[in-house]
């Protein structure tokens, strides 16, 4: 009788199908709804080697050089995966809060992101009010890489992100601009963009944090079922249990850490009576070198780093939104070093809002130039300087005078400017105001009175009647003109 029996497991053994590791779409596909290929294909969070200082620094050096960017037709690709991320972060909160309103258990880092989930929304909202369409297209973008077509500044804050498991403070992220402009000057609209841009790549992070956490829930939740099933079976039926293991093993259950450390702990909590599906679980890990010691204590691990990146994330996100970053981008800028050599120490002792009237002056500059920011700048401090000598006039001496004042047309002269359309409609109104608009009247109310002078002549009205036709249509086109030309004024400035 008893080698009839150790003959029988041996031969359930055999036909029993391996476990595989994969994550299998029909085992989740019920638990996460529509959109549910996206949330199986989702990548890992963002958790790469931790970091000192030190290294972040050396790590910017390297992506520096790394990065080539974009020459032309940028992309906009952002704001399609925050609005992404914001439906799946929503979604996954959702089906959290209803797991914990059937009084089932969950990890710590679930709790971190239901209790947190307030600020999170904030964040999101923050991301879209500072975020507008067309925003990135603006920033320079990589070619190549896993952040190919997004902005250089993102690929930053993901490397940021990646190598301090999340966790963001004034000190590492100022360490890691200013490494990476030792070899290449990040511009004004870049560094003013790397907060919205970490607060993108942190949302990022907590969704696919978010995800993982949920897969988990979801294998617990099966582990729970067929621990039901085998346990009822094993109390009620004995004879029945190898019925119920090749149920399971046709099924196909993910050997997953969070499936097996949880079916295991079920079933080690009855005994000896559950021996037979706990030595299959040995069996189908042993084929693949672990043991259920090794994926308890997997699942252990990754409960914890959850926890942290879930903590560092959060902690993150209120740093952003309490730091003053005028004075973070005053430090690592480029241009902003060059502009403190102004004559006499002048600019430096401005308030913040004309010193960055200045700095924008020299963001409009360059971007209508084959110029850099960099250069623009230094062509303006030696203006002043070279003016400065022998001169008795104050302001030529001023870097100021060469980027808002009226050496300004001389600066973007010598830089060769390209102007638009219409930028070149707005100098001529600027230097001509007051023919451009009473000339733009004139010409309107001819235009308009005339089609209709003709139309009335070619329907047989003439002399003296045409004469007064045309009178009345003069003063009523006026007054047509004079809407149109101040309803375009408005648009030109």
């Amino acid at each position: 009788m008893g080698l009839h029996k150790k003959k029988t497991e041996q031969d359930i053994f055999e036909i029993l199908p391996q476990a595989i590791a994969a994550f299998k779409k029909s085992m989740i596909a019920p638990f996460l709804g529509e959109g549910r290929d996206k949330y199986i294909n989702d990548r890992p969070p963002l958790r790469g080697e931790l970091f000192t200082e030190e290294q972040l620094k050396q790590h910017a050096r390297v992506i520096c050089k790394n990065h080539e960017l974009i020459s032309d037709h940028p992309s906009e690709q952002l704001l399609k995966r925050l609005a992404e991320n914001e439906r799946i972060l929503l979604e996954v909160h959702e089906k959290l809060t209803n797991v914990v309103g059937d009084n089932e258990r969950i990890v710590p880092a679930a709790e971190w992101l239901l209790d947190n989930f307030y600020l999170i929304e904030e964040q999101i909202y923050i991301g879209k009010k500072h975020f507008p369409k067309g925003y990135s297209r603006g920033l320079p973008q990589l070619a190549k890489g896993e952040s190919a077509g997004l902005p250089r500044v993102y690929d930053m804050a993901v490397e940021i992100i990646s190598h301090s498991d999340g966790q963001i403070n004034l000190s590492n992220l100022t360490s890691f601009i200013t490494a990476y402009q030792t070899n290449t000057f990040l511009k004004i609209g870049e560094l003013w963009a790397l907060p919205i841009m970490l607060r993108l790549a942190l949302l990022e992070n907590l969704r696919r944090i978010s995800i993982q956490i949920f897969i988990d829930i979801t294998y617990k939740s099966l582990a729970n079922e067929w621990a039901d099933k085998l346990i009822s079976t094993a109390e009620t039926n004995a004879k029945n249990l190898v019925l119920i293991i090749a149920d399971m093993a046709r099924s196909e259950p993910p050997m997953e850490s969070s499936f097996v450390a949880e079916l295991t702990r079920r079933l080690l909590e009855k005994g000896n009576r559950l021996s037979l599906p706990v030595n299959w679980i040995e069996q189908q890990l042993a084929e693949h070198g672990f043991t259920t010691e090794d994926l308890i204590q997997q699942e252990n691990q990754k409960q914890a780093a959850d926890q942290v990146s879930i903590s560092n994330s959060i902690s993150s996100l209120r740093f952003l939104g309490s730091t003053d970053w005028r004075e973070f981008v005053e430090n690592t800028s480029i241009v902003e070093q060059v502009l403190k050599e102004d004559i006499n120490g002048i600019y430096s002792g401005m308030d913040f809002y004309t010193r960055d009237q200045y700095r924008h002056a020299i963001e409009k500059i360059a971007k209508r130039s084959d110029l850099s920011e960099q250069a623009v700048a230094i062509m303006a401090i030696e203006a002043a300087k070279t003016n400065a000598a022998g001169n008795d006039d104050a302001r030529l001496s001023h870097v100021g005078y060469y980027l808002v004042g009226k050496g300004l047309q001389k600066m973007q002269k010598q830089v060769r400017v390209k102007s638009s359309k219409i930028e070149s409609c707005r100098k001529i109104t600027r230097r001509f105001p007051l023919f451009v608009y009473i000339g733009s009247i004139i010409l309107l109310t001819s235009f308009f009175s005339w089609t209709l002078t003709v139309k009335a002549n070619n329907d047989g009205l003439h002399s003296w009647k045409l004469l007064l036709l045309v009178m009345v249509c003069f003063f009523a086109a006026s007054q047509l003109a004079v809407s149109v030309v101040n309803w375009l004024s408005t648009l030109l400035v």
